[in-house]
């Protein structure tokens, strides 16, 4: 049975990967996600099922466009592989329930706005408010986080960070944080509750942290200027699908430090 939701779960996953990057690329441009149909944007010609089979096209066609030869990407079968992983995982941490729905709109959302954000710098207000009216209905089933667990979560994370990063641009003088990951604070509050929140934030600040200093080390290995302009919803994603898959865990380890 084992096997068989893990097969499931991965096939499952790297099917909505591939409509995943058609989300990436389209909604940053304002385009719509269903038409046209999936097609080559170098020559236009329109995908057939045997283009569109999730990695295995990708590689079958050894990266290129099978009727122009423009190479393609090898970040999008990269994606659909780490969806059909993390879908995997998610199962595996919370079996075929309710609540597995729940957290699977958050990873989705998340996979989303993570390379969105990396190609350009924003997070789109209406995944946003997509993801936080999908919340916010869930909890209102009481099949979630609870629906005030889910506003004081957004409250505080989404707030608190807006009132500390407003204090700290007072003082520095300059922009440390986009609007956009102030909202993703907020939405992912609402997902995960006041505790699962704060410890997204949490770990988005070690997981920055990590990045940037490997940065600043290769930059200067390398001897380069490293860019300081960093996208920050990324680490805000991977905080939050820590907390997802192991949140409990690293709670309960912290809480027992002190009991």
């Amino acid at each position: 049975m084992d096997i068989y939701f893990t097969i499931v779960s991965f096939i499952f996953g790297i099917i909505l990967g591939s409509f995943y990057n058609v989300c990436i690329f389209r909604i940053p441009n304002n385009q719509s996600i269903s038409n046209p149909p999936s097609h080559c944007y170098n020559c236009n010609n329109r995908l057939k099922p045997l283009d569109l089979v999730p990695i295995l096209s990708w590689v079958f066609l050894k990266g290129k466009c099978r009727y122009c030869g423009q190479k393609i990407s090898p970040r999008y079968p990269l994606i659909e592989l780490l969806t059909g992983i993390l879908f995997v995982l998610l199962f595996h941490v919370y079996g075929l329930n309710i609540i597995t729905i729940y957290y699977l709109a958050l990873i989705s959302l998340l996979i989303i706005i993570t390379f969105i954000d990396i190609d350009h710098f924003i997070i789109p207000d209406s995944l946003i408010i997509f993801g936080s009216i999908f919340a916010v209905l869930f909890n209102l089933t009481g099949q979630g986080v609870g629906l005030k667990d889910s506003i004081l979560g957004a409250v505080i994370c989404g707030g608190g960070m807006l009132l500390l990063i407003n204090i700290i641009e007072l003082i520095v003088k300059k922009e440390v944080m986009g609007g956009g990951d102030i909202k993703l604070f907020f939405m992912t509050g609402l997902f995960l509750g006041i505790k699962g929140g704060l410890l997204t934030i949490l770990l988005s600040i070690y997981v920055g942290a990590i990045y940037g200093i490997e940065v600043i080390i290769y930059s200067k290995i390398k001897k380069q200027e490293y860019n300081s302009m960093i996208p920050y919803g990324p680490f805000i994603s991977v905080g939050a699908l820590i907390t997802v898959l192991c949140g409990t865990n690293i709670i309960n380890w912290y809480l027992n430090l002190f009991m």
